[in-house]
């Protein structure tokens, strides 16, 4: 602090010049020998050690390098998934491809991406083998590294010639030699000596010459990383309200004296599949109790494999359960579905309350609720396959995040404190192949939902079965 005080003094005046003899001398002086002294001082080892204990007393909650590539692998699903410019991203702009269009989501704030960070993400990109990702965001690094080469950044791990070799073996590998070799050569006049890109560079001479294209030369080494899955593209268009039949919204009691008093809000969305919508489900106070209790148990989702459950780049999310038991503002809710939905919700009928919170990226890809073989672990619970789902909205997002019905060809949006209702069975007991749905990526915001599977067992009574086999 002593000696932050004695430059701010020294340099009041922002036009004072070095010109100044006495300036500097003290700058000199400064350099040569009052900055090792602090360096070296007592109190800065110290203060080192305070730093370094401090540290380790939270290393175990930072981000580590797993969080750091799985955000990284988000953009490029936010890239995908919006169809978001590289570059527009890079600057802090949330805007499609092309000119002209409005942007999808404008921040209070705008945030730049450096070079080092897109640098980052091209490389994630580029050691699972994903070149066409691995090539737009190593062009965005290669172009900022070039407007400011020859600074020097503390935060950049990477620099202009890391960018250039991974670039030029991700357009190779694309089958874009002459671009490989042109980068190739940019990279070693900053670097001469380099033996490996001089060899990369002379074979990719021979292959021009020759005409073909050949893989198996030597890029920059890679790291291994689970390989990515094929993303929930743009939704085509879908038809107006006002042309489906019995859409509208109501008051609805159920039959059941829970709601007489306040009756549910209803908005039917979809009738094949059936889907609907009640908002006003659940206050504001309950959704962020339900989020407290949630909290400390949030753990990486998991999805069926056969007979076991793992954790899936399709599926991004951490997740907790809660039982009934938790807090009496569950079992006010699940006492609430149960009168909404008309089914029997006790042990073993349905599953805990299960929360999830969608961060930065966070989608589900397209799936069904119910399971579509007989060796899914749902069937452990022998109460049946799932004949309904509850999906609760306790959070609002500023864009992003829909729950989208990919063969009906809709999307609900996030409504805070709404409850999103379907059935997953038809009346025969078979699953309804329409009520195939993702969750798609979170553009920005948080979002938390809680989710409530019901199964078939118990409901015999409250949903019959039907005499038409189609059915």
């Amino acid at each position: 602090r002593r000696f932050y005080e004695k430059v701010q003094a020294l340099h009041q005046d922002p036009e004072a010049s070095v010109d100044n003899p006495l300036l500097a001398f003290s700058l000199i002086k400064r350099l040569h020998s009052d900055w090792p002294n602090i360096i070296y001082s007592d109190e800065a080892t110290e203060n080192t050690q305070a730093l370094h204990a401090g540290f380790k007393e939270v290393e175990q909650e930072l981000p580590g390098a797993e969080d750091l590539d799985g955000a990284a692998r988000a953009l490029m699903r936010l890239q995908d998934v919006y169809a978001l410019s590289v570059k527009g991203m890079a600057n802090g702009v949330f805007q499609r491809a092309g000119a002209g269009r409005p942007p999808l989501y404008s921040p209070g704030r705008r945030i730049s991406l450096s070079a080092d960070d897109c640098f980052h993400v091209g490389k994630v990109a580029y050691d699972t083998g994903d070149y066409y990702h691995s090539i737009a965001w190593l062009e965005e690094a290669v172009s900022l590294f070039r407007l400011s080469y020859g600074s020097w950044n503390p935060e950049d791990r990477s620099s202009l010639e890391d960018a250039l070799d991974h670039l030029a073996f991700s357009y190779f590998m694309a089958g874009n030699i002459s671009h490989a070799l042109s980068l190739s050569r940019e990279f070693l006049h900053y670097d001469p000596s380099n033996r490996r890109v001089a060899r990369n560079v002379a074979k990719y001479e021979k292959l021009l010459e020759m005409g073909t294209v050949a893989r198996g030369y030597h890029g920059p080494p890679p790291h291994r990383c689970p390989p990515s899955h094929t993303l929930l593209g743009p939704l085509s268009p879908q038809p107006a309200p006002e042309h489906l039949p019995h859409l509208g919204c109501s008051y609805e009691t159920n039959g059941s004296p829970y709601l007489l008093l306040q009756p549910a809000k209803k908005e039917m969305v979809w009738i094949r599949p059936y889907v609907a919508l009640y908002h006003d489900f659940i206050s504001d106070a309950e959704a962020e109790t339900i989020k407290g209790l949630a909290g400390p148990w949030l753990q990486r989702s998991v999805v069926a494999s056969g007979e076991k459950q793992q954790k899936a780049e399709y599926r991004i999310s951490k997740s907790a359960w809660l039982k009934d038991t938790a807090d009496p503002v569950v079992r006010a809710l699940e006492q609430r579905i149960a009168a909404v939905t008309g089914l029997d919700l006790r042990p073993p009928y349905a599953e805990y309350l299960q929360v999830v919170n969608y961060g930065l990226g966070g989608h589900y890809e397209p799936h069904f609720d119910h399971a579509t073989s007989r060796k899914s672990p749902l069937y452990r619970m022998k109460s049946g396959n799932r004949i309904a789902t509850v999906m609760i909205y306790l959070s609002t997002v500023e864009a992003g995040g829909s729950t989208a019905f990919i063969y009906a060809n809709f999307s609900v949006p996030v409504v805070k404190n709404a409850a999103l209702f379907w059935w997953n069975l038809r009346r025969n007991g078979d699953g309804d192949g329409d009520t195939l749905h993702a969750g798609c990526p979170v553009l920005a915001g948080d979002k938390w939902v809680a989710n409530k599977w019901i199964h078939e067992h118990g409901q015999e009574f409250r949903r019959p079965g039907s005499a038409d086999p189609q059915d």
